[in-house]
């Protein structure tokens, strides 16, 4: 097995002379046993709970529900309970007709008002992804009318948003498709100023899309953080996305597409899988401060870049240096188990 002894990892951390630094761990949450069992082992280490059990629809219609067990035992260790609000799919066009809509906006934000009410929430998040450039405006105009509301109420109102490291299309039709389709509609500093912080996806560096490659590796993490600050966002109101996943990728079939390469995140659990049944042995990417594996699968390399204890501590460093808010970690549940020994040694759960 190729598992990294957590004597190691925690000898790492005290190696790095660096002091215990006071964030606010937010950790995401889904509808699985293996979500709950991890939040519920390691409740004194989380700030915040962004459970993704909600949905929003075209009209602006919200539903879903909130575990009973997982508001209770929050409430009892101090955790703020803030689900997330999802357009399934993460599709443009459903995205493009809520904001587009003043009367499903409105909706929408009259049911934060009284789910919050039903469930004693703490406030919500944003999760609407597939946001295309020309919806910018409306997107903020929208995220300004929830924020006011909420405030008025004393609630919070935050955003997931992904990842950008500049503002013009890039080199490439992919990057160009990123820049339009997924990145531009989000107006950073604004979003900043009306709602309470941003949660940035510093992951998904390299997806199914892509070739092999860190799933957020430490350079690039870097330059994310970078942009947002260059971009007028505070320090205090970044929370840096952290992934707990990994991903392989792998020569896939359909007779649809034909043959292609494809790419799939897997929790920790099942890398160690992949490890032992392929006999491979993790390298160390220094660059992007992880590890990876590649495998002989019939003459085809199948590889994968994973997210482990050490990358996280390596990451915690750019929490520490650029003095942010907090960590977002997608999602409990798929770490490695010494990630919370890391967490412990390197930070302090706000409260």
């Amino acid at each position: 097995m190729n598992r990294i002894p957590i004597i190691t990892v925690l000898v790492f951390c005290l190696l790095s002379g660096s002091a215990q630094y006071k964030s606010e761990n937010i950790f995401y949450m889904t509808d699985t046993p293996d979500s709950y069992e991890s939040f519920i082992k390691n409740l004194r280490q989380i700030s915040m709970v962004c459970p993704q059990t909600f949905l929003i629809s075209r009209d602006g219609v919200l539903s879903g529900s909130m575990d009973r067990r997982v508001v209770d035992s929050a409430k009892k260790y101090k955790i703020q309970v803030v689900p997330l609000i999802v357009n399934s799919g993460f599709t443009a066009p459903l995205l493009h007709q809520i904001v587009g809509n003043p009367i499903a906006r409105n909706r929408s934000i009259q049911m934060m008002l009284e789910y919050a009410r039903i469930y004693q929430l703490d406030g919500w998040q944003f999760d609407l992804e597939g946001l295309h450039i020309s919806d910018k405006d409306s997107f903020t105009a929208y995220y300004k009318e929830t924020a006011q509301a909420l405030h008025a109420a004393g609630l919070t109102l935050s955003a997931a948003v992904v990842h950008q490291v500049e503002k013009v299309g890039g080199t490439t039709p992919y990057h160009n498709f990123l820049f339009e389709s997924w990145r531009a509609g989000y107006d950073l500093k604004a979003m900043a100023a009306y709602g309470d912080f941003l949660s940035i996806m510093s992951y998904d560096q390299h997806t199914r899309r892509t070739p092999p490659g860190p799933v957020a590796g430490y350079t690039w993490v870097e330059r994310v953080i970078q942009f947002l600050l260059s971009e007028g966002v505070p320090a205090e109101k970044i929370s840096m996305g952290v992934p707990s996943y990994s991903v392989r990728w792998f020569p896939d079939y359909t007779e649809e597409r034909g043959g292609f390469s494809n790419g799939q995140q897997i929790p920790y659990k099942t890398v160690q899988h992949y490890l032992a049944k392929n006999n491979a042995t993790m390298q160390w990417d220094d660059k992007g401060k992880c590890h990876y594996a590649v495998w002989d699968n019939d003459g085809v390399n199948e590889y994968m870049y994973i997210e482990d204890a050490r990358s996280l501590q390596a990451k915690l460093q750019l929490l520490k240096q650029y003095k942010l808010r907090g960590i977002s970690v997608w999602a409990l549940g798929r770490e490695d188990p010494a990630f919370w020994n890391v967490l412990s040694a390197e930070t302090t759960a706000k409260k």
